[in-house]
């Protein structure tokens, strides 16, 4: 009988998409001649080797849903065949609109899944066709209505602004359809340009611009509608309603241990850090052969994982533990204080309003003084 590990966090990285978006940077590609029975085999054998207890588990991709009923019913059985399921608390599964059917919605249910997050990105024709997007906002409207009636607990919309060409008016009437939709939570975030994809090159050729100006009234436009609507801003891209966080996100944000399993998925445990390799063809041969897939490893110095806290911790509503600041920059915390960008107690330092809109410079800044 197996002994189960327990693991806080199960990342299954699925890479498949229909098209792919020329602003995305993870591992991903179109199925081509990719055998899905050999693909869902390679991942159950990869958990099978862990014996886990996961309290968390995250479907991401590419895009999950993207497997067919059968092949995403196999797999779901199986990984509650090869895990002790008994400790999940949340189970989230990324989906496209042009992915998702009512009878995969039931599978997806039937199986455990607790929340889905939709990728919209957008409202906007315009906006969707620049990001490269294969559905339409009529399309999209009627997945979250098929999601909705499957009796998913929790639902989230991601959002994109500063999309190339978007005005605020066209944003604001993003989260005017969103808000109507009345998701449990939203992911909103601001483009970036990522290096080896399509918009990184169109950026650099000129082609594409940015305006850090216009950046803050579409972020500000989002903290405003949203908050008034109930949402917490609980991380600089992330609302939710109440009980609504996304609990795996947030392991993330906070440095728990995960185990990332797939193509590509990364994985950081007790202060070590792996990738497994990101070629699809090549991991499933290799773990249906007994061959390890870890391609990349490393260990953890301090300063990196000080410097990971600085970064993300800062960003949530939580905010970063005070001793781990106070002893480096009491100075520029006050300073910092003074001029709007942080507010802090006996705990922790939270970025204010104003210094959401500088969060890197100013963990930055806190990081590296003196």
């Amino acid at each position: 009988m197996l002994s189960f590990t327990t693991l806080h966090h199960l990342y299954v990285h699925i890479p498949f998409c229909h098209r792919i978006c020329p602003y995305c940077s993870f591992h991903k590609h179109t199925p081509g001649g990719a055998d899905m029975n050999a693909f869902v085999d390679a991942l159950l054998m990869e958990v099978e080797k862990h014996a886990l207890a996961p309290r968390t588990i995250f479907f991401g991709g590419g895009t999950p849903t993207m497997l067919s009923d059968t092949h995403l019913e196999r797999l779901l059985d199986g990984l509650r065949q090869r895990m002790d399921m008994s400790q999940v608390v949340e189970f989230t599964l990324e989906a496209n609109p042009r992915t998702v059917t009512a009878s995969k919605a039931a599978v997806m249910r039937r199986h455990g899944v607790t929340r889905v997050s939709l990728g919209i990105q957008s409202w906007d024709e315009t906006a969707l066709k620049t990001l490269g997007r294969d559905h339409s906002p009529p399309e999209a409207e009627e997945t979250w209505q098929v999601l909705r009636d499957a009796g998913f607990p929790s639902l989230s919309l991601d959002l994109m602004f500063s999309v190339p060409g978007q005005t605020l008016e066209s944003w604001r009437r993003t989260l005017e359809k969103s808000l109507e939709l009345r998701p449990d939570h939203l992911s909103a975030y601001n483009l970036n340009y990522e290096e080896d994809t399509d918009f990184f090159r169109r950026l650099k050729t000129g082609e594409f611009q940015t305006d850090p100006e216009t950046d803050a009234q579409l972020f500000e436009m989002a903290i405003d509608m949203l908050e008034a609507r109930g949402f917490e801003h609980y991380e600089i891209s992330n609302y939710a309603l109440p009980g609504h966080r996304s609990t795996h996100n947030e392991a993330y944000w906070f440095g728990a241990d995960y185990l990332g399993i797939g193509p590509g998925a990364f994985s950081t445990m007790a202060g070590c850090r792996w990738k497994n390799i990101a070629d699809t063809p090549r991991y499933i041969s290799m773990t249906l052969s007994g061959q390890d897939t870890v391609v990349e490893r490393e260990e953890l110095t301090e300063e990196q994982r000080l410097t990971e806290r600085f970064g993300l911790e800062l960003r949530t509503a939580r905010g970063l533990p005070l001793d781990l600041v106070a002893p480096r920059a009491s100075r520029l915390l006050d300073t910092l204080s003074v001029q709007g960008l942080v507010e802090y107690d006996s705990r922790f330092v939270r970025l204010t309003r104003q210094g959401k809109l500088l969060a890197d410079p100013v963990a930055v800044a806190l990081l590296t003084s003196a």
